[in-house]
């Protein structure tokens, strides 16, 4: 496997509670009021529980439906908690697809959230859509698409495949070399317009 997936931190087969979204989604929500509208530099409070484990993570913003921005970090290398901020911080300025966000544009934002698991190996023929997302590493390219997108896409396995290797700026077809590395991970992906109370407050 990828030296890039040997995290040292445990692995965590834990879900998230409600309270444990709320938190995540009021973090990502306050990094980018506080960097983007106040104009300060965004420092965590100390994280607890879940929120404590080193956890790869993306935050995806939308305005109005329509995808502002989205940035992740794979390796479980920092906190869920700041890992989720820094990576709404990200999103909203870093996506070259996208102009920066501005201040006027946060109070619109909607933040959508996924949490994921540990990256493993896996073969073509047990990529489950919906379930998995994928990493495909090839020489020095690498592409990554999270769950969601082959199920709002309505893809294929092998759809995925093709997509997530043209994400890496290779051809559709590479995912069928021997020397292509496909991983798989899991994610919980929740958002702020969701309708549970606990998200809501």
């Amino acid at each position: 496997m990828s030296p890039l997936f040997n995290s040292r931190a445990a692995e965590s087969s834990e879900s998230l509670s409600n309270q444990d979204k709320s938190a995540l989604l009021k973090i990502a929500r306050q990094s980018l009021v506080e960097t983007i509208v106040n104009g300060r530099r965004w420092q965590p409070d100390a994280p607890v529980g879940i929120l404590a484990e080193r956890r790869g993570g993306f935050v995806t913003l939308h305005v109005r439906g329509k995808l502002r921005g989205c940035v992740g970090q794979v390796e479980a290398n920092k906190s869920l908690a700041e890992t989720v901020g820094r990576c709404a911080i990200s999103a909203a300025r870093e996506d070259d697809r996208f102009n920066p966000v501005q201040p006027d544009e946060v109070a619109q934002l909607e933040i959508e959230i996924s949490v994921l698991s540990s990256p493993k190996a896996i073969a073509p023929n047990e990529i489950v859509v919906g379930k998995h997302g994928l990493i495909v590493e090839r020489g020095p390219f690498r592409g990554l698409l999270l769950p969601q997108v082959a199920t709002e896409r309505n893809w294929s396995a092998e759809k995925f495949l093709s997509e997530t290797c043209l994400k890496a700026g290779l051809p559709a077809d590479t995912w069928k070399s021997a020397e292509t590395r496909i991983f798989g991970f899991t994610a919980e992906v929740f958002s702020e317009n969701e309708s549970a109370p606990e998200l809501s407050k």
